[in-house]
């Protein structure tokens, strides 16, 4: 594996925006390059649009069946490369001890992170630019005001998922954090008013959605990329997410 980090004998590391910059494209292209990575992050959102989109499921929530669903889909997006995606990655590199040489580097723990957290933006703008390419013919008419905070939004989700990831990651065993990851995926992106809307889950899931990070995180981008507004309760408990779960993973991440 090539370090992007190491510099050669006698030479001084290069500054540390270039080597995080290095290790978030390592990162992003290890990710892209990842088949069942690239199912989770693309091919399975994609699927779950047009199914959305051709089906009832969503109509009646006040606006197209397309444009219900978009806002969700995004949001799957982040939780599939923020939480799963990174979380299974980390938790292998850390089993093989990755995480532990790359610490002990000019790059450092910072910069290992820095450049993980780079890799989930970078894998994100992919996501949302070939999710907009498709929702886009399929009638996808998002109000203009929507898209500064809708983005926004995304990013704050997208910190929430990464922070969970890699508290997972970086706590249990390789195998549990694939095994916990996946199942989590499949629960929150069914179950969490990540992709369908409290409203049209089981009732005794409709008062827990809201204050999960899934749930919050739908319903903010629905009202910003249906309404064009900002939905601050549920930013509020995005930012809360994110701050216990990156306090947490600080005090209890083990490197190896």
């Amino acid at each position: 594996m090539t370090v992007p980090s190491m510099a050669p004998p006698g030479q001084a590391p290069a500054p540390l925006l270039q080597r995080i910059l290095l290790q978030g494209k390592y990162e992003s292209l290890a990710m892209l390059r990842n088949g069942e990575q690239l199912i989770l992050a693309v091919v399975l959102p994609l699927l779950a649009l047009v199914g959305l989109t051709v089906t009832p499921l969503l109509d009646g929530l006040g606006g197209s069946r397309v444009n219900v669903a978009v806002p969700g889909i995004l949001a799957l997006c982040a939780m599939s490369t923020a939480f799963t995606g990174q979380g299974i990655a980390t938790g292998f590199d850390r089993r093989y001890g990755v995480l532990r040489f790359l610490s002990t580097t000019p790059l450092g723990r910072t910069g290992l992170i820095a450049g993980k957290v780079l890799a989930v933006l970078a894998v994100l703008t992919l996501q949302v630019a070939v999710i907009t390419a498709v929702a886009l013919p399929l009638g996808w008419s998002p109000p203009a005001a929507g898209w500064l905070p809708g983005l926004a939004l995304l990013v704050l989700g997208a910190a929430a998922f990464t922070a969970l990831g890699l508290l997972v990651a970086g706590t249990v065993r390789p195998e549990a954090t694939l095994a916990i990851t996946n199942l989590l995926w499949i629960l929150l992106g069914a179950l969490g008013g990540i992709v369908i809307p409290a409203e049209r889950l089981p009732a005794p899931a409709q008062g827990i959605v809201h204050y999960l990070p899934s749930g919050a995180l739908g319903e903010a981008l629905r009202e910003a990329f249906l309404l064009g507004t900002v939905d601050g309760g549920a930013a509020l408990i995005l930012l809360v997410w994110t701050v216990i779960a990156g306090a947490a993973a600080i005090r209890w991440f083990k490197w190896n």
